[in-house]
């Protein structure tokens, strides 16, 4: 049966359901795709001494998936100290200031959430951004704001041009590359094929993400690269932008799987803003209905450095 494909433009309405305080370890499986062996949270962040920036691909209204995004901030704050940096699909460029007062202490949560234009399920990225406040961790805002992505999508890349210089601040350099080659395969079968991303293909080149985010049917088809491209170039340049003023930076980035899977867009792009990065991918999802029995980290091991399988049968944080 197939489902509504979101695109994130204009926000819609969820109706959530509890999620649980604490997840099991039996609740999910990590794979290292080098070896294909099980692998945990402190395997990726030891390896992440040797690497820049992790990106951490998730299904957005996956309770296990921001469980360990949790787990994998604390982990790698005990291990890089101040370096420590949280970058975020979740809050748009223009928001930055927003952010950063909030986690000052400046400014109150209820106008944090509202002035910050977060997600409606911001509850599940909470704990992130509250232990990044106690730690006096910067928070990057590194999506590109959405009425932009929207002009995109309508009016293609070149109508971006019209903006004034003080909008132009919260985009990544014009004119931004649009994807070409596989990515862009992938992309337009995606549009296509009007599939969620709630369970991935064997065919990995048709893992697709889901977004707690916008409805696609007012934009221009021809155009919905563009709009994509610059989502991906727009959280490339804002990780980018944290080396220039901190070197030894360790970056984790949230973001949905279909922007970093087989390091492609966003990853793509960063290797294109600043090439000595070093990157390391995870690509979480949920597994088959029979998980754990079913994993086959074998057919996946192309979309990262690490596969995270979590168990379907827990509650999603939203359903939409």
């Amino acid at each position: 049966m197939k489902k509504t494909i979101l695109i994130p433009i204009l926000f819609v309405c969820f109706s959530f359901t509890l999620v649980k305080d604490s997840i099991n370890p039996t609740q999910y499986k990590i794979f290292s795709s080098k070896n294909l062996k099980e692998a945990s949270v402190t395997d990726i962040v030891a390896e992440m001494q040797n690497y820049d920036v992790l990106f951490f691909g998730e299904e957005h209204n996956d309770s296990v998936a921001h469980f360990l995004q949790n787990e994998v901030l604390k982990a790698m704050y005990t291990s890089f100290g101040p370096n420590t940096t949280l970058s975020m699909e979740m809050f748009e460029s223009d928001c930055q200031m927003v952010v950063d007062e909030y986690l000052q202490g400046f400014i109150r949560e209820k106008n944090f959430t509202k002035e910050a234009r977060s997600w409606s399920n911001y509850r599940n990225y909470k704990p992130m951004v509250e232990f990044a406040k106690e730690k006096k961790l910067n928070v990057i805002a590194a999506n590109a704001p959405a009425r932009y992505v929207n002009m995109a999508a309508r009016n293609g890349l070149s109508s971006l041009n019209q903006l004034s210089k003080t909008a132009k601040r919260f985009l990544p350099p014009l004119p931004y590359d649009t994807a070409t080659g596989a990515y862009y395969t992938k992309f337009t079968d995606l549009m296509s094929d009007g599939r969620n991303a709630g369970v991935p293909s064997k065919d990995t080149s048709k893992a697709v993400v889901a977004a707690p985010a916008p409805s696609m049917s007012s934009m221009m088809p021809k155009h919905l690269i563009h709009s994509q491209s610059l989502w991906d170039a727009g959280m490339a340049y804002s990780i980018s932008n944290v080396f220039k003023t901190n070197k030894k930076a360790k970056v984790l980035q949230l973001n949905g799987r279909f922007h970093s899977d087989q390091g492609f867009g966003a990853v793509a792009q960063l290797k294109k803003y600043n090439p000595k990065l070093r990157i390391l991918i995870i690509s979480c999802f949920n597994g088959e209905s029979n998980f754990p029995n079913s994993l086959k980290p074998e057919d996946h091991k192309n979309l990262g450095d690490y596969i995270i399988y979590t168990d379907p049968t827990v509650p999603r944080t939203y359903k939409d």
